[in-house]
Order: structure tokens, then C-alpha cells, then sequence
């Protein structure tokens, strides 16, 4: 029983590295393009300012860090709440692209509507286009590859190819 806690913890682990990653990059890319070429590190910045409030903007860029490490923090903590829920809900298990795109959209609910507003985080103007483009990359860097690392983990254990989710 150990070990399957142990292969699940290092599934989550990994499956959190990479979405977190992902969206962390899109996140950087797509300030940089609408910004003209500012540094990421303000986005770094801007999470750790959910905590910090201003001061993450007026100490320097090494406020980045914490934005890294809470930004980590949150990646990892919707990954493991998705491998919790994928055993329990058969309607995960019935097709990882649509269980990933459902997930992706829910946690930018939850994080727009939830999260975000909860934290001292200064508010962005938001419009249309920002949203649909931040569910788009929430959905391919979180849900997507979440769902799809969570479905390789629990065929896996399972040691049957036969009950993995259908695409």
C-alpha cells in the first residue's frame, strides 16, 4: 500500500512540475507579448503580491521568488486535488481531453472567481479576449496535461492497458 501512495505522490509531483510549468511560461510569454517585452519577473511579482501586496513590487525582483514558490504551491495543489477526484468520479475516466478541458476551465473559475479575489492581489482590468485566452492556457497547461498524467498513473497502477481513459 506504501508504494502506491509513494508512486502516486511522485505522479502528482510530476504531473504538478509540468503543468505548473506550463502555465508558469505561458503566463511569461503572453505578458511579454502584451506588454511589449516587459520582464516577467513582474508576473512573479504579481503572484507573490496575492501575499505581500505592494512590497512585492517595491523590494525587487527577488519577490519573484515567492510568486514562483506560491505559483508552485497552487499548480500543485489543483493537481493533487485532481488525482484525489480521479478515482472517485468515473465521469474523469471517460475521456481525458474532455475531463482536461473541464478542469482547466474550473480552475480558472474558481481562481478568478475565488482565489484571486480572496488574496490582496492589486485587480487587473479584464476584458473578453483576456479571459478567453486565460481559460485557454489554464486549460492546456493545467487540465489537459493533469488529466493525462493522471490517467497514464492510475492505468498503470492498475497494471491493466485496457483501463485507460479514452481520449
Amino acid at each position: 500500500m506504501s508504494g502506491d501512495r509513494t508512486g502516486t505522490f511522485r505522479a502528482v509531483a510530476a504531473a504538478g512540475l509540468l503543468a505548473g510549468t506550463l502555465d508558469i511560461v505561458a503566463a511569461c510569454v503572453n505578458f511579454m507579448i502584451a506588454t511589449g517585452g516587459a520582464n516577467p519577473v513582474i508576473v512573479l511579482q504579481y503572484i507573490a503580491s496575492g501575499v505581500f501586496g505592494a512590497a512585492a513590487f517595491q523590494h525587487g525582483p527577488w519577490f519573484g521568488l515567492w510568486g514562483l514558490f506560491f505559483h508552485y504551491v497552487i499548480a500543485m495543489s489543483w493537481t493533487a486535488l485532481f488525482f484525489a477526484l480521479y478515482p472517485r468520479l468515473r465521469l474523469l475516466r471517460r475521456s481525458t481531453i474532455a475531463s482536461g478541458v473541464v478542469y482547466g476551465a474550473v480552475v480558472w473559475a474558481c481562481m478568478a472567481n475565488i482565489i484571486v479575489p480572496l488574496s490582496i492581489v492589486r485587480p487587473v482590468q479584464q476584458t473578453f479576449m483576456k479571459v478567453l485566452l486565460a481559460i485557454a492556457i489554464l486549460i492546456v497547461c493545467i487540465g489537459l496535461p493533469v488529466a493525462w498524467r493522471a490517467g497514464r498513473h492510475y492505468a498503470r497502477q492498475q497494471g491493466d492497458q485496457s483501463s485507460r481513459p479514452a481520449v
